[in-house]
């Protein structure tokens, strides 16, 4: 049994709520270090220490530092493997899993920052997700093997995703279809989605607490 020393640096309603709710669906035990964004505590060097580019999520696990949400996802699952979120290694669906966990950072975010940011994209040559269309049907044909990406299995791929299509889908950046709102409604149906709400609601009404003193 693996000794669970972990810290977890968060802030609310931000991309770790979704590894926030990773850490629930896995009953981990965690010490939460809050850090209110709105007062740039991100940006003091004690967690620039942690991670230099100020962002979360963040986790700190017997002194081992790991930075990047795909990272957090993948390590998390593997260390509270007794809960079953990720396939084992030789399990011949651990290869689909991974696949579906980096194609989060490698092609999703890159689309979806040059679609916020109304940027022309790269030429498909050599942009990182090709085109967005492409990307976007890749995507819903692997939403449409199952209830959840891997099939019948719920894993660690599946909270990164229905935490990443819920704002995307949110902010209109990833058309509002059929397919990808029946993932939407399956995810949000989850009790950890609702105890990290909760939970972030109460933080985050403590930071502006705090911010009007």
């Amino acid at each position: 049994m693996a000794s669970y020393d972990l810290i977890f640096y968060h802030s609310p309603n931000t991309r770790s709520s979704v590894t926030f709710q990773l850490l629930d669906e896995l009953e981990a035990p965690f010490e939460l270090r809050v850090l209110n964004m709105k007062a740039n505590e991100q940006r003091r060097p004690d967690y620039r220490a942690v991670n230099p580019m100020g962002k979360v999520p963040a986790i700190v696990h017997n002194g081992a530092v790991i930075t990047e949400q795909p990272a957090c996802f993948i390590y998390l699952a593997d260390l509270f493997a007794e809960k079953g979120l990720a396939p084992a290694i030789g399990d011949p669906m651990r290869g689909l899993y991974l696949r579906w966990i980096v194609f989060y950072g490698s092609s999703f975010e890159p689309a979806i920052v040059d679609r916020s940011l109304a940027r022309q994209p790269a030429p498909p040559s050599t942009a990182p997700y090709g085109d967005f269309d492409t990307m976007l049907s890749t995507l819903v044909g692997q939403l449409e093997t199952g209830p959840w990406l891997l099939g019948d299995r719920f894993t660690a791929a599946d909270v990164l995703w229905g935490g990443a299509l819920s704002w995307t889908v949110g902010f209109g950046l990833v058309p509002d279809q059929p397919r990808i709102r029946a993932y939407i409604d399956r995810f949000s149906a989850r009790p950890s989605g609702a105890r990290v709400r909760e939970r972030d609601a109460e933080l985050a009404a403590a930071h502006e607490a705090a911010m009007s003193i």
